[in-house]
C-alpha cells in the first residue's frame, strides 16, 4: 500500500502528530511547503493534517489540497491539532470531497497546546486509517 502523510504546521503540534502517524506507518511526513510533498503518483491513502487559524485552514494547506486529484489519491484521512475547535477537520474533508477524493469518517483531533500526551492516539489513528 502506498501511503503519504502531509501536514501544515505553525506551532509544531501538527508536525509532531504527523511524524507520529508517519512513524507508525513506516513512511515520512512531509510539510506541504516541501517541494517533495506533491502527490504526483498513485497514492492509496493520503493522511493530511492542519489546524484552524482565524476560522479557516492555512492558505498553504488550501493550495496543497487544491493541487490533489482523484486520479492520484484513492482515499484520504484527516487529522488536526487545535486549541479551540475541530472545524479544520470539516474544512479539509470538504476540500478533498470537492476534488472527488473519498475521505474516511475516522479522524484524529488533539485539543490543546501540549501534543506529547496525544501521540499514542495519533499512532492508533494511523493504524485504523491504514486498515480502513
Amino acid at each position: 500500500m502506498n501511503i503519504a502523510v502531509r501536514y501544515c504546521s505553525k506551532s509544531g503540534n501538527t508536525k509532531a502528530a504527523a511524524e507520529a502517524i508517519a512513524d507508525e506507518l513506516g513512511v515520512k511526513a512531509l510539510s506541504v511547503d516541501d517541494p517533495a510533498a506533491v502527490i504526483d503518483e498513485q497514492t492509496d491513502l493520503l493522511i493530511v493534517g492542519g489546524a484552524l487559524y482565524a476560522y479557516g485552514i492555512d492558505e498553504r494547506l488550501k493550495v496543497f489540497l487544491s493541487s490533489l486529484s482523484k486520479e492520484n489519491v484513492a482515499k484520504a484521512a484527516v487529522f488536526s491539532t487545535s486549541w479551540l475547535s475541530k472545524h479544520a477537520l470539516a474544512l479539509m474533508k470538504k476540500a478533498l470531497a470537492s476534488k472527488g477524493i473519498p475521505v474516511a469518517e475516522e479522524t484524529f483531533w488533539a485539543k490543546g497546546k501540549e501534543i506529547s500526551s496525544h501521540l499514542d492516539e495519533a499512532r492508533a489513528f494511523a493504524k485504523k486509517a491504514a486498515k480502513a
